[in-house]
């Protein structure tokens, strides 16, 4: 029922746990068991290519060692083409969806610049004459505002043909995209309330329309505001980027708490446990500030999606 409170995080498993990425995991924790909720991990391991081995494992004992205890058996993306596969091909049965051919220098050369880099041009959508066997296959979205009231941010509005373009459902290496694997997992594990990092405001619309296209339920989304370096870049993009220290877990957790705008007896706990006891009684969401940056600083982030 929508009123039992069902979050996640979804880390991708291409490193250890940075401190980015603890930010998230904080932040999505703390609101769920704030409102007495569940917790799910699910590991985004879909691009077997970027996967470094071992580190989903090192990820899941290092949050257990962060007191982020999650409920439910852990979801693996990879293990999940089947169910990826078949919401593609509900769309595709509906024309929804077109093979393209074109390769990211074709579309960079032709694509206006976005918030994300060229905007596809439609180059396929009415039908392609090429024969080349790998193609991509993209979804074909409106030109209108698709609006998101966002928990954090505020209310954010898309047009997704003007600021994104059709985007892909299936990479040409038959890989299923982010966007569609993501709205299909948070589908099945029923999960009603999204807590992510910033990075991921963009991919919202997107994902908010194709829930409207498979009949699934929206959740309610809050994104929290990213650790940047001195130079305004995301940490797990930083050079200085280093995992968070798991035999140390309560300076980390700490900074994590503070960096998310709350105060009060956490900072003081002595312990892992002591911490969550208090930070659990204490979390505000409204103290959340909508953007934050950590200048100089040495622990890094990786992506938690």
């Amino acid at each position: 029922p929508d009123q039992i409170y069902r979050g996640r995080f979804a880390p991708s498993p291409t490193g250890p746990l940075h401190f980015g990425s603890l930010i998230a995991a904080v932040g999505s924790f703390a609101d769920a068991r704030a409102q007495g909720g569940h917790w799910l991990v699910r590991i985004d391991d879909l691009d077997r290519t970027r996967e470094v081995k071992g580190a989903a494992d090192t990820i899941l004992r290092t949050l257990e060692r962060f007191g982020l205890h999650w409920d439910e058996s852990v979801l693996f993306q990879s293990r999940r083409h089947e169910a990826y596969a078949e919401a593609l091909q509900l769309l595709r049965e509906r024309g929804l969806t077109y093979p393209c051919f074109c390769s990211r220098s074709e579309i960079a050369a032709q694509g206006a610049p976005g918030p994300e880099g060229p905007i596809y041009p439609g180059t396929c959508r009415a039908g392609s004459r090429e024969t080349r066997r790998q193609h991509s296959e993209r979804l074909r979205v409106p030109d209108a505002a698709l609006a998101v009231e966002d928990r954090i941010q505020g209310r954010i509005a898309q047009n997704l043909a003007a600021e994104i373009g059709d985007f892909v459902l299936r990479r040409a290496d038959g890989i299923h995209a982010y966007q569609l694997a993501v709205v299909v997992d948070d589908a099945a594990q029923q999960i009603r309330h999204i807590v992510r990092g910033a990075d991921l405001l963009l991919s919202t619309p997107r994902q908010v329309y194709l829930q409207q296209l498979l009949g699934l339920h929206r959740p309610t989304y809050a994104h929290l505001p990213l650790a940047l370096d001195s130079d305004g870049r995301k940490l797990s993009k930083s050079l200085a980027a280093a995992p968070v220290d798991p035999s140390d877990p309560l300076p980390a957790l700490q900074r994590a708490w503070q960096f998310l705008g709350q105060t009060g007896a956490p900072q003081q706990a002595g312990s892992v446990e002591a911490f969550w006891q208090l930070a659990i009684a204490e979390w505000s969401p409204r103290q959340v500030p909508r953007s934050r940056a950590l200048p100089a600083i040495t622990t890094g982030a990786s992506a938690a999606k």
